[in-house]
């Protein structure tokens, strides 16, 4: 073996990978990586991307079954709408993100980012796909971009920058069905440009901005633009499981090879009975060559300095360095290694996924307490947002009795008292509202209203009696309740009070 490469151990830490010293930018040409952990996330992007593309087109009762539109503050999510009424839902949705972001980072580290994050499976596994068919593997293209403008270089970059087009008017007009719905995004194509120019305007928008993420800015989103890669330096800690070099295995590091080159043997003797050196002046004395011993040094590790995990990496880090913000948690690096391994009839793993404290101690990765109680945080978290969702009332609807006023007793015996209603419908049909007492001797007065009609996504207010006989009321102040049907469907119930005279 030779001599060990011990490179500065801070110097990663003065500049990122993609910068040259001159301050200009440096191109990432990152080698196909290949292995286990690529073909499951080839597997895992194809799911992914089935439905991103697919879930637009479902519907569900004539409505997008997944729809932000911001714009109108129109939110369908699986089928259930919300409103602005639903704000608090939001909140507790945000939270629970937050949360789940951060105790999710502290325990598995960046895994979102290299097997759910968008930016990195469209880079990844789509737009770096296109350029490995297109312009070959990291040499081949490093070779093509040095080489001058030839016809077939000419006809490669038209042919990849035409497909990087195409790929990425197909996720503008994905996305943007995503904000108004399948249905408009379609009047939007087959209709007169005219007829909908904001909605064109923003198709070309999201189309060139997405065009330049991919084709230009690529990883330069994961390393100065996204937030999440700049929190992971305050969130994890020695414990976090993520991809990480096996520096205790590995080092110290170096080159395999087959022994040293040979070597003139110092014993030999001048004519005048001085030692040779083999390096003397003028020496005219025909030397033997032999091979002499390795000085004894320190037993290398498993790392022999390949550098396969740095050709592999898509933002050009030294996994070897330690964690840094630049990765992405690929596991590119991890492929690469253990095909060395594999090679070199080592023990696959020295690049893997585990934390500072498992490499320290010599643990293997495991499932330790720390890990439950955190799993167990983000499972309540997500059950209690899947309850809300599930809970979801299709109408948001209230009667208040009106603040300030009292009953009126009437010459047919009866008592009235007041309401405020509001009804916002949450549904994604129009709804015919009507009020019929729960298990209680009275009518129902509507004020200025013969029927209450609530348009999609729209909401109604105003105001009505409720007359009960007095000889039905046993209490000054007695609860009520009132059924609010769509239609001749019960859609909720809603409970206020009734004020009268004590009987």
């Amino acid at each position: 073996m030779s001599a060990i490469i011990n490179p500065d151990e801070n110097n990663y830490r003065d500049t990122i990978t993609t910068v040259e010293k001159d301050g200009s930018r440096k191109w990432i040409f990152a080698k196909k990586p290949k292995g286990w952990f690529y073909n499951a996330r080839t597997v895992t992007s194809i799911i992914y991307l089935l439905v991103f593309f697919g879930l637009p087109f479902l519907q569900y009762e004539g409505e997008p079954l997944f729809m932000l539109n911001v714009v109108e503050r129109k939110f369908i999510i699986f089928g259930l709408h919300f409103g602005v009424q639903d704000l608090i839902v939001f909140g507790l949705a945000m939270l629970t993100f937050v949360v789940f972001v951060v105790l999710f980072t502290v325990v598995f580290g960046r895994l979102f980012c290299g097997w759910a994050c968008p930016q990195t499976i469209f880079m990844e596994m789509v737009f770096r796909k296109i350029e490995y068919w297109i312009d070959g593997d990291a040499q081949q293209q490093r070779n093509l971009k040095n080489s001058g403008w030839t016809t077939q270089k000419i006809k490669k970059r038209i042919l990849k920058h035409l497909l990087f087009f195409l790929v990425s008017f197909a996720i503008s007009n994905t996305f943007l069905a995503y904000i108004i719905g399948m249905p408009a995004l379609k009047k939007i194509i087959t209709e007169p440009l005219t007829a909908h120019i904001l909605g064109f305007f923003a198709l070309v928008i999201f189309t060139f901005v997405f065009y330049a993420v991919y084709a230009f800015f690529r990883e330069q989103i994961c390393i100065v633009a996204c937030p999440y890669g700049r929190l992971q330096g305050v969130m994890l800690d020695k414990k976090s499981i993520l991809v990480a070099y096996d520096y205790v295995r590995g080092e110290p590091r170096g080159k395999m090879s087959k022994g040293k080159p040979e070597q003139s043997n110092t014993n030999d003797l001048h004519e005048d009975g001085s030692h040779c050196t083999g390096k003397c002046n003028n020496c005219t004395k025909i030397h033997e060559p032999v091979l002499v011993a390795e000085p004894e040094v320190k037993e290398l590790g498993d790392c022999i300095d390949c550098k396969a995990c740095v050709l592999v990496c898509p933002t050009g880090i030294d996994i070897r360095n330690g964690t840094q913000l630049e990765c992405i948690n690929c596991t590119a690096c991890i492929d690469a290694c253990d095909d060395i391994m594999v090679k070199v009839h080592k023990p696959k793993g020295l690049i893997r996924y585990t934390s500072e404290d498992m490499i320290v101690h010599k643990k293997k990765a495991r499932i330790t307490p720390r890990i439950l109680a955190y799993s167990a945080v983000l499972l309540i978290l997500i059950g209690i947002l899947s309850f809300t969702f599930m809970s979801h009332s299709v109408v948001d609807a209230s009667i208040l009795r009106t603040p300030g006023q009292f009953y009126q007793e009437h010459p047919d015996g009866t008592i009235s008292n007041l309401y405020n209603f509001k009804v916002a419908n949450k549904r994604n049909k129009p709804m015919d509202i009507h009020f019929i007492l729960h298990n209680t001797n009275g009518k129902i007065e509507l004020i200025g209203h013969e029927k209450i009609e609530v348009p999609v996504g729209g909401e109604k207010q105003g105001q009505l009696f409720i007359r009960i006989p007095l000889r039905s009321i046993h209490e000054k102040k007695s609860s009520l309740e009132v059924d609010i049907f769509d239609g001749n469907e019960l859609i909720t119930t809603s409970k206020t009070t009734f004020m009268a005279p004590v009987n």
